[in-house]
């Protein structure tokens, strides 16, 4: 064995342990500390106000269950549950999930070193006489070698970029839950609208029938004398007036039918949802609104702006870092053998090893002008996820006034019914009696059915408005949080 071999056979384990030693400096400075959680630019209230006492407790159960079962409907709780699993919407927000996942493996994988594996295989012959090869030999050479190569993260930019990432997923996470809250009110939404519609129907058809039958005695009566043309005109028109309203109502039947389709993923042609005829709407019941800021942890939406805020600044971290110096490594280890004419030689083992440092100097600003882009980023991400809060609490506001005054509204709409109802039952009867003309029984009529859809529509908005406060208060799903709190990273990288 030559003494080039035996200094290139030591110098393998050398290589070895400037690897091991650089991987120990690395791995070390791989932990990066929790930073802290965005500080809001308006202060919360304790309660919200338009809850009421039951509203205000805490909002733990109607934040940890379905929410949708609460109106004991099984029609409803099974388009729900389908459209959690066959929901379009809810299949792409999975597959960005993927895809954040993916691109945090990406960037967590520039904190280790590239592994390589070389090998090569080369011969020569020149062809001429023996003693002239010994001048110039024929070879073999067969050559085989694990290159490694490593940036050093020393400034931490790598490690930023690693945990923008992270960030990115947990936003993604979030999006999926919001995406399931998303379509889980939707196809409530619909379902009730669809229910109101249906009911309406039946009573708009059931009271043009009633219309015509007035329209047809009268006719009768007009024929023996007993009553005007204008009697006649005016009961043919109140029954057309009904009339004209079947075809929209049906209409609004038949495209929420082909939306809730779509939101379970089946068919729009087919029929999602059968009439039913015994359907009675739910009561009002109370739902705890906890307070605004368990809305921070709860809504879906918030939580992935918060996760997008610490995103955007560590990736400012990320730009900073591109002003302070960089480190390589490079190292080649192998093994080769070696033929020269009839004559092998011992294998030999090779190393390469180089350590390179690179620092800007002079760019023209880029690199500046790239930290105050991603500065401006990061700040409107803030923004953004203050005004969100600020919409959230919003939502919820609104949503508990709709419902406190829906519920109002229902009542006396409820009693309007009773008593126009009851003015009805005694119209008729005077009219049977001749003490009314037709025009006033037909007046009392429409004033009956004005009443009695203002009482269908204001048990669709009672419905509704809980379907809004369920998804403003962030529904029915575990809270998402993130794993660390993200803003800022700036203060403990190198500025």
């Amino acid at each position: 064995m030559t003494s080039s071999s035996r200094r290139n056979r030591r110098s393998a384990p050398a290589a070895t342990r400037l690897l091991s030693l650089a991987a120990g400096v690395a791995l070390s400075a791989c932990s990066t500390p929790a930073v802290q959680a965005p500080p809001f630019s308006v202060p919360l209230a304790a309660i919200f106000a338009n809850a009421n006492g039951t509203q205000a407790q805490a909002a733990a159960a109607a934040a940890g269950t379905a929410w949708w079962a609460d109106w004991g409907d099984p029609a409803l709780t099974a388009l729900v549950e389908e459209a959690l699993g066959a929901n379009q919407d809810i299949a792409i927000a999975l597959q960005r999930v993927a895809q954040a996942r993916a691109g945090a493996d990406a960037q967590a994988s520039r904190l280790w070193p590239t592994v390589g594996v070389q090998a090569s295989a080369s011969r020569s012959s020149s062809g001429l006489p023996e003693p002239v090869k010994q001048g110039m030999p024929d070879t073999r050479a067969l050559r085989a070698g694990i290159d490694v190569s490593w940036e050093i993260d020393l400034a931490g930019g790598v490690r930023a970029a690693r945990d923008a990432a992270q960030a990115d997923s947990r936003a993604a996470a979030a999006g999926v839950q919001g995406a399931r809250l998303l379509v889980a009110s939707e196809v409530a939404r619909h379902y009730f609208v669809l229910r109101s519609a249906d009911e309406r129907l039946r009573l708009v058809e059931a009271l043009a029938k009633a219309q015509r039958d007035t329209a047809s005695r009268v006719e009768s009566r007009l024929r023996e004398g007993q009553a005007s043309a204008f009697d006649h005109d005016r009961a043919r028109a109140e029954a057309d007036a009904l009339d004209a309203q079947v075809p929209a109502l049906r209409m609004l039947v038949g495209t929420t039918q082909t939306q809730l389709a779509v939101l379970l993923g089946r068919n729009p042609s087919a029929r999602v949802v059968d009439a039913d005829s015994g359907f009675a709407w739910p009561a009002a019941r109370a739902i705890a609104a906890g307070q605004p800021s368990e809305l921070l942890r709860r809504r879906p939406d918030l939580v992935a702006a918060e996760a997008r805020v610490g995103a955007e600044a560590l990736r400012t971290a990320e730009a900073r870092a591109q002003w302070w110096p960089k480190l390589f490594l490079n190292a080649l280890v192998g093994r080769q053998d070696l033929r020269l004419n009839a004559l092998d030689l011992a294998p030999a083992h090779f190393s390469n090893i180089a350590l390179a440092f690179a620092m800007p100097v002079f760019n023209a600003g880029r690199i500046d002008a790239g930290v105050r882009v991603q500065s401006a980023r990061a700040d409107e991400a803030l923004l953004g996820w203050q005004k969100a809060v600020l919409v959230a609490v919003q939502e919820v506001e609104d949503s508990l006034l709709v419902r406190s005054q829906e519920v109002q509204r229902h009542e006396a709409l409820a009693l309007t019914v009773e008593h126009r109802r009851r003015s009805l039952q005694r119209a008729e009867s005077l009219r049977r009696e001749g003490q009314i003309d037709l025009l006033v029984l037909l007046d009392v009529q429409r004033s009956v059915l004005a009443s009695e859809l203002a009482l269908s529509e204001s048990r669709l908005q009672q419905a509704l408005a809980d379907v809004q406060l369920y998804k403003a208060l962030g529904g029915g799903f575990p809270t998402t949080l993130p794993d660390t709190d993200m803003t800022s990273l700036a203060a403990r990288m190198p500025q």
